[in-house]
């Protein structure tokens, strides 16, 4: 395993290696021999040209990394939609495994984002994805061909790749294809590639469950009433907080402090509640400590949204919803689900689901159904992950998904995930906030000359939601109880 290993590592680079923009042509007669012969062929019918610029960068780096001319080669056969039932057959032909490996890694992991339905890769040209998007036979056959790959390759370098890659198809079956894959490689009396294949299989088999929840707990009620209509409002909203750390209690404290001035009507979350792993039951001891000591005192119905540390258990998410069944003060239906308060309408969604699975199409349109029949003055939208951020950086598959769902009415999108405090420009009538800063550690700004920041703080606080019939206002409290930023959304 070490060989491939080193191999894939050594292709990283390569990966990042922007097409140049100069004349290019076939191979140089130097590289030709480095190529093996179906690789040359399947370049010559497809007409592709290689700028001269990263033929001869791919020469240069032979005498260390042999397989630099195969790499370069399958880059931009791999930017071909033509080319994919050429790499689909060699996977199954090519009996050398770091081939397998480099075809995995360099031509079809960009053809796999494409089908995910993201623009995520910067590998991946519009014209492929929008050729591939429009096939989804080729996402059901590539997915086959993986699942096959991963439970019978003789290598386990090459499996645990392909597994890699089944996952961004499709969730829920990554455990049970990689403990075959484990099994093939104890028989082979491949110690290391078992124990590798063992590990990922463990690591993912829980969140494999988690995707196949039961359907009752992915059920969203009718939309129910929080607040009566006639009332303004006023909810607090906090999220990446339940560590039992000093950050969460001082900012609890606070919390209560400014509620005794400006009393709230209830509170809402945007996940990662409970810190490293969520829940593991709705007896859980987080409840008590993290949870219940902490928050009650405010002594109002929170109605909280998942994150992806609550995802890490596999009883997690349903602990979460059941522990609704136990508990004044929490309230949590469903995995997603919609209510009214005052003029306004909350939609809490799964980001989980929606960004990293498959699945999203049914919560996708649940919202949309529900936004499009809403009534209520204000409407607003929240849970854990970023559509925009100046940390993590934008997350291009609820860009994707998401925002043409969110400009049809919504004034605001609520978030955390990342653990700072920020204002980002509107986008298509909706205004976006991040408050990820009620407990976990503090993340900083790494999104070096982003544009979309209008206003940021890297230090604990919370949110302020105040609403009526005629005004929707969002502030940005400190650690200190002191207003950071004030925003009237119209």
């Amino acid at each position: 395993m070490n060989s491939l290993r080193a191999t894939l590592l050594l292709t990283l680079a390569a990966s990042s290696i922007s097409a140049a923009a100069q004349p290019g042509k076939a191979l140089l007669p130097e590289l030709i021999r480095t190529v093996p012969s179906p690789y040359r062929e399947e370049l010559e019918t497809l007409h592709t040209a290689i700028p001269t610029e990263e033929q001869q960068a791919a020469l240069q780096k032979i005498a260390a990394q042999p397989e630099a001319g195969l790499i370069l080669a399958l880059k931009y056969i791999g930017q071909q939609p033509q080319a994919f039932d050429f790499l689909t057959k060699q996977l199954s032909k090519d009996t050398d495994a770091n081939h397998r490996l480099l075809i995995l890694t360099q031509s079809l992991r960009g053809q796999v984002r494409s089908l995910q339905a993201s623009s995520r890769s910067l590998h991946s040209p519009s014209a492929v994805r929008a050729e591939l998007a429009e096939q989804p036979e080729k996402r059901m056959q590539l997915q086959t061909i993986l699942e096959h790959l991963v439970a019978t390759d003789s290598n386990a370098d090459v499996a645990l790749e392909a597994a890699r890659d089944l996952r961004k198809l499709n969730w829920g079956v990554n455990g049970q294809f990689l403990l075959k894959a484990a099994d093939n490689a104890h028989q082979r009396q491949d110690t290391a590639g078992e124990t590798a294949l063992r590990k990922e299989a463990y690591d993912w088999l829980p969140y494999d469950e988690q995707v196949n929840l039961p359907t009752f707990l992915r059920t969203p009620p009718p939309v129910f009433s929080a607040v009566p209509e006639s009332k303004a409002i006023r909810v607090l909203a906090f999220g990446d907080f339940g560590n039992g750390s000093p950050a969460q209690k001082q900012l609890a404290a606070t919390m209560l402090t400014y509620s005794k001035q400006h009393p709230f009507d209830f509170g809402i979350t945007v996940g990662d509640n409970f810190y490293p792993r969520g829940v593991s039951s709705p007896d859980d001891p987080h409840w008590v400590n993290d949870w219940e000591k902490v928050y009650g005192p405010l002594g109002i119905s929170f109605y909280p949204a998942l994150g992806n540390h609550d995802y890490l258990q596999a009883d997690g998410p349903a602990a979460e919803v059941i522990y609704t069944h136990k508990s004044k003060t929490w309230h949590m239906p469903a995995t997603f689900y919609t209510y009214t308060a005052g003029p306004v309408q909350f939609f809490v969604i799964d980001t989980m689901e929606m960004s990293d699975t498959a699945l999203y199409q049914q919560q996708l349109a649940w919202l949309d159904a529900e936004i499009a029949k809403s009534k209520a003055r204000w409407k607003v939208v929240y849970g854990h992950y970023q559509v925009y951020s100046a940390s993590r950086g934008d997350e291009q598959n609820l860009i994707d998904r998401l925002m043409p769902v969110l400009r049809n009415g919504v004034n605001l999108f609520l978030c955390g995930h990342d653990h700072n405090l920020q204002e980002l420009q509107s986008d298509g009538g909706v205004s976006f906030f991040v408050s990820g800063a009620a407990g976990a550690s503090l993340y900083d700004f790494t999104q070096k000359n982003y544009t979309r920041t209008t206003f940021q703080a890297k230090q604990n606080g919370f949110n302020v939601i105040d609403a009526d019939q005629n005004s929707l206002k969002v502030s940005v409290i400190g650690m200190d109880g002191t207003i950071l930023k004030s925003v009237d959304i119209h």
